[in-house]
């Protein structure tokens, strides 16, 4: 983060946040009902941060300079775990920008699931994979089925390193 907004590339995140409409829903997937049950990512509604700061839905503090810069653009949420019902897209056509740089939580979920969304959408892919996280349960190894699905279906897979220094050869 820190080097895209040193070397000027765009930052855009695309957030993950339920508000309490959201608890209404008639349907759930197994994570949805266990993310609504912890009430990971809840914020109390659209426009209102009361009890955001230091929340599940809050940003990680080491985050927080880029995250809170005025370059970086902040996406509507999406709420299962593609960006097929946020501006991630229109964010970035608007920007022109044709490669991303893709890193966040739960890897197999709403990582995958942005890089598929993208790539269908015209974009070049890059998995920083080491900047990425997914659950591990007993039998289920989130992480594990991310990388073979990013090394079948991303542009590349870069660590954090590779990351770094590749934008900053592109600038």
């Amino acid at each position: 983060m820190n080097t895209a907004i040193q070397t000027g590339i765009q930052l855009v995140i695309s957030p993950h946040y339920y508000y309490p409409t959201d608890h209404g829903w008639k349907f759930e997937g197994t994570l949805e009902k266990l993310m609504h049950h912890i009430h990971m990512f809840d914020r109390k509604g659209a426009l209102n941060l009361e009890g955001f700061e230091g929340s599940g839905a809050d940003w990680m503090e080491q985050f927080k300079p880029a995250i809170n810069n005025e370059k970086t653009v902040i996406c509507n949420p999406h709420k299962v775990y593609g960006p097929e019902n946020n501006d991630l897209v229109l964010q970035l056509q608007k920007q022109k920008v044709e490669k991303v740089v893709l890193a966040g939580m739960s890897a197999n979920l709403c990582v995958e699931s942005h890089l598929r969304e993208l790539i269908e959408r015209g974009f070049e892919v890059v998995v920083a994979a080491d900047a990425t996280a997914a659950a591990k349960v007993p039998g289920l190894n989130g992480m594990l089925a991310a990388l073979i699905n990013f090394r079948m279906i991303a542009s590349d897979i870069w660590t954090t390193n590779q990351a770094v220094e590749n934008m900053i050869a592109a600038t």
